[in-house]
């Protein structure tokens, strides 16, 4: 399990894998990996896992979720839910995020374990066990301005809220879906595959007011339904950009050389493979003067 630092309470703690055990069988060995590449890992497992979910009968798996991963339920609207996947896409309650208004504060898009790398002159992006280029990620080459900038990367686990925003007001210029697989993000996987350039993922690429130009990627994970981005052009800041079906998955945010800062302990937990928990709206960073 790797470490995790939560900036709002201030306290280090262990990531706790949905599915744990079973994870740890299909990624540890040869038939794990069989069953895994021959069944699991494509979208029709994922698909028949969300028609499971979307049963009547699935809500009975609430209460227990909601124990074992501590949902404070008091954060989010008050309604019947009408499956376990309805409940999962559940909206929080106005005021129950503190969004930074500040045009110059770069915010987190999504509740989620953040980690920010550089991105190196050759393109290059050193992500936990893998090295990726950031072509392979976006599916297009990156003009020469994204090097020497941050590859932010946005872990969502199953506990986390899994609507997101935008960062600043822009315009969306192109978007793409990339099709691909669906294996799980969290870190058991990268020992062997390339989850973020293998996954299937929307790609984003916006005109920001403050930050500039800037790939916005959606990756779909093991389990997860859908990638649902709402169908916009223009768009505020901390406006919502769209929402995760049931299961893990992650936010890659690709930004400039030299038009933010992020913050130090962002940076310091980064260098020491530790992720940071923050959540959506919360300054990550700020536009460099």
């Amino acid at each position: 399990m790797g470490k995790i630092y939560d900036r709002k309470n201030k306290v280090f703690y262990e990531d706790k894998q949905y599915g744990g055990k079973a994870l740890k069988f299909l990624y540890g060995n040869v038939l794990g990996r069989f069953i895994l590449k021959t069944f699991i890992a494509g979208k029709w497992y994922s698909g028949f896992n969300a028609k499971r979910n979307s049963t009547k009968k699935s809500v009975e798996k609430i209460p227990s979720f909601v124990k074992e991963y501590g949902i404070v339920l008091s954060d989010f609207e008050e309604r019947e839910f009408s499956s376990f996947s309805d409940f999962f896409i559940r909206k929080l309650k106005d005021g129950k995020r503190d969004f930074s208004l500040n045009k110059n504060d770069f915010i987190a898009v999504a509740d989620s374990k953040m980690l920010c790398y550089e991105i190196s002159d050759d393109g290059k992006i050193p992500i936990k066990n893998s090295v990726y280029t950031a072509t392979e990620i976006v599916g297009e080459n990156l003009t020469e301005d994204f090097y020497g900038g941050y590859c932010i990367v946005l872990r969502l686990t199953v506990d986390d809220y899994h609507r997101y925003c935008f960062f600043d007001n822009g315009k969306i210029i192109r978007r793409r879906y990339i099709d691909g697989k669906l294996h799980t993000v969290s870190p058991i996987s990268a020992k062997r595959y390339k989850v973020f350039s293998e996954n299937c993922r929307e790609v984003s690429y916006i005109e920001t007011e403050n930050f500039g130009a800037c790939y916005q990627v959606e990756i779909g994970a093991l389990l997860v339904g859908k990638i649902v981005n709402h169908p916009v052009e223009n768009f505020k800041k901390g406006e919502e950009k769209g929402y995760f079906e049931m299961g893990g998955s992650t936010i890659v945010l690709m930004i400039k050389k030299d038009v933010i800062k992020i913050d130090e302990d962002i940076l310091n937990n980064s260098n020491n493979g530790i992720e940071t928990k923050v959540l959506i709206g919360e300054r990550i960073g700020e536009r460099n003067a």
